[in-house]
């Protein structure tokens, strides 16, 4: 099971003994989130799980332990040493595990401040950048290599540029969420979608940002949802393959997004999104002033006839009243 899934294993546990970066928690909780997708294991896969699960379930923190346990809980086919381990015994054999506890949420205190409208924020979203600036940004960036990246997006927080608003925390949770589960589902078109109604970026953009093979662009849009490091990991493994399965690229991409601000990312999406008012202007730019030039052509080009349709040339007559013709 975990062979087939996941080929760099040792290779991440290696790099989570390394400054700066752990992926052992993510890990523990990709494990699980498998494990417990299918009701029946054969003995070599349980016998992985529970030697990978029980080595690093002593290395993870309580939060991620305790995400674990509720998972394992209630998963009927939770191997004895793994029950052990986290203090979950039954009570016989081939007996359901009693259910977890609810963990107890603390209720959030009303906003002070009306979040705003989704109208409001597409056109605060409009407004943020030119679009000239926004594309030349844009164009930049997809064009740049993963160290340029890194520099532009460190320059982005010191530019006087506007940044966009904030993704309203509710909006927020609900997008990552979401992200995460078409991610382990591997599904391109939700997980797509998803992240250009939530970041408010036509598809052609969140074509873009998704199918970057360098991750950059993907990590910027995540930091501009607020997205927890875990769960940008954990889409990493899932999402992109090549990159889940390199230790150089999981290192690279971790140590990336924890250093990368808001304020860089918030400037990011304001240049994707002005990037296609840019595009949509010379479009039709372009095809106005052909017209105007056409029009302007035309109109030279008519002379005034001497005599108007429909009148008939004037007569002058003599002193005797006579006609001159």
């Amino acid at each position: 099971m975990t062979k087939s899934l996941f080929p760099g294993f040792d290779g991440l546990m290696t790099l989570s003994r390394r400054e700066g970066v752990d992926v052992r928690p993510t890990l523990l909780r990709v494990l699980t989130d498998l494990y417990v997708q299918t009701r029946v294991h054969s003995d070599d896969e349980q016998r992985q799980f529970v030697e990978l699960a029980t080595r690093l379930i002593d290395q993870v923190d309580d939060a991620t332990r305790a995400s674990v346990k509720a998972k394992l809980a209630i998963y009927p086919s939770t191997p004895v040493p793994i029950l052990q381990k986290l203090g979950l015994v039954a009570a016989q054999e081939g007996r359901r595990v009693p259910l977890a506890r609810e963990i107890p949420v603390a209720p959030q205190a009303p906003s002070p401040v009306r979040a705003p409208t989704d109208a409001q924020q597409r056109m605060a979203a409009n407004m943020a950048m030119q679009p000239k600036d926004a594309a030349e940004i844009h164009d930049m960036f997809f064009r740049a290599s993963s160290s340029e990246r890194a520099l532009i997006l460190h320059n982005l927080s010191q530019t006087p540029l506007k940044a966009a608003p904030r993704i309203p925390t509710v909006r927020a949770k609900r997008a990552i969420q979401i992200l995460e589960m078409a991610a382990i589902a591997g599904d391109v078109e939700n997980f797509t979608y998803e992240l250009g109604d939530s970041l408010i970026l036509p598809s052609r953009v969140a074509t873009e940002i998704v199918d970057d093979p360098g991750g950059e662009a993907l990590a910027v849009a995540a930091r501009a949802l607020d997205m927890p490091s875990p769960n940008f990991q954990r889409i990493l493994l899932f999402f992109k393959p090549e990159i889940g399965t390199s230790v150089d690229m999981v290192y690279w991409l971790s140590r990336l997004y924890d250093r990368l601000n808001d304020r860089s990312a918030l400037v990011m999406l304001a240049a994707w999104r002005g990037s296609t008012l840019a595009v949509t202007r010379a479009k039709y730019q372009s095809s106005l002033h052909d017209n105007e030039r056409q029009r302007a052509r035309a109109g030279a080009s008519q002379s005034r006839p001497g005599v108007q349709p429909g009148s008939s040339p004037a007569v002058r007559t003599g002193t005797d009243g006579s006609s001159d013709r």
